[in-house]
């Protein structure tokens, strides 16, 4: 559900949240133990200024795991880049692999050209698109630990062969810092001159997780933003969980003839986790239901698909499921 928006859908640069969706399509692909060889390409082959501030070589190897903390903790270039050539053999085939992942999960108003976010006029995404990426990437409980961590051991390398630590640098994650949000969890920073100061946060409170996504933010005050549009989420809005009322289609004897088939509603289920969110001082029933097709990527057992409205506004979906053995 959209709780906050202020033009969301407008196509803007990036830079290194794009990280976010490079780690998605890696962690798809790729096991944790895999070992990445940084090539000539992947190290040097970045544009003037873009920096190399852990020092990384072309021949160091990193597993997988520790190459995403360092793109994701520290935001390094040529990390994003020996992955993606580790996964696709060449940047240019995991751009097509990240266009192709961003639009399976509803993306439209994105196009991606490298795995780092640095500068291509191509490279474009908008606020709404981001946060189904970043919804995704933190339902992946490897890249959310991933993260979440303050820091992280790597292996050694050739400039470091003692290893060396990386920090997170997402400031409302670091307890001491000037905007520390202690709700805040996990999140992907990023800086150009073009895209201005973005910034991605995943926040979790009495059992609710939020995403906020700031695009041609200010410096200092798109932490600011981000910590305002995620207290107002927490502040104003309540979950419920949607199995714990719905009895529409899942009650009775009455037959649902559906796209895939005909069911007594006493065979069908509600997916137990799904929820919707409504404002403070609302309740279940003000939320409007339609039964929709079942998208392409769907659980096995599901029959259709639940979509709840408040206000003309998608405030939650769940599937429609036949309970086991029918």
């Amino acid at each position: 559900a959209v709780l906050f928006a202020q033009n969301i859908h407008v196509q803007l640069p990036p830079a290194s949240i794009t990280k976010l969706l490079t780690a998605l399509v890696v962690a798809e692909h790729a096991s944790m133990d895999e070992q990445v060889t940084f090539s000539h390409d992947a190290v040097y082959n970045v544009e003037s200024g873009s920096g190399n501030k852990l020092g990384l070589e072309e021949g160091d190897v990193l597993s997988v795991k520790d190459s995403l903390s360092v793109m994701l903790l520290q935001s390094s270039n040529q990390a994003a880049n020996a992955l993606a050539e580790h996964v696709a053999g060449s940047r240019e085939a995991f751009a097509d692999m990240m266009n192709e992942k961003a639009e399976a999960l509803g993306c439209r108003e994105s196009n991606f050209e490298n795995p780092s976010g640095l500068n291509d006029e191509a490279q474009l995404t908008s606020a709404y698109d981001m946060a189904l990426i970043a919804q995704a990437a933190y339902q992946n409980e490897t890249l959310l630990e991933i993260s979440s961590v303050k820091n992280h051991k790597l292996a050694p390398t050739i400039n470091y062969p003692g290893g060396l630590t990386v920090n997170q640098e997402h400031r409302l994650l670091k307890e001491g810092d000037d905007f520390y949000y202690s709700p805040a969890k996990a999140g992907k920073t990023g800086y150009l001159q073009a895209a201005g100061n973005t910034l991605v946060t995943y926040a979790e409170k009495d059992g609710r997780r939020l995403v906020s996504v700031v695009l041609k933010g200010q410096p200092r005050q798109y932490f600011t933003d981000s910590t305002e549009l995620l207290s107002f989420g927490f502040r104003n809005f309540q979950n419920a969980v949607i199995a714990d009322y719905e009895s529409r289609y899942v009650t009775g004897d009455e037959i649902i003839n559906l796209d895939r088939g005909s069911f007594q509603a006493s065979d069908l289920m509600v997916d137990p986790e799904s929820v919707i969110t409504l404002p403070l001082g609302s309740t279940f029933s003000d939320a409007e239901l339609s039964l929709d097709p079942l998208p392409e990527n769907h659980p096995d057992r599901a029959v259709a698909l639940f979509t709840y409205t408040y206000n003309d506004r998608v405030i939650g979906t769940a599937y429609l499921m036949a309970k086991d053995g029918v």
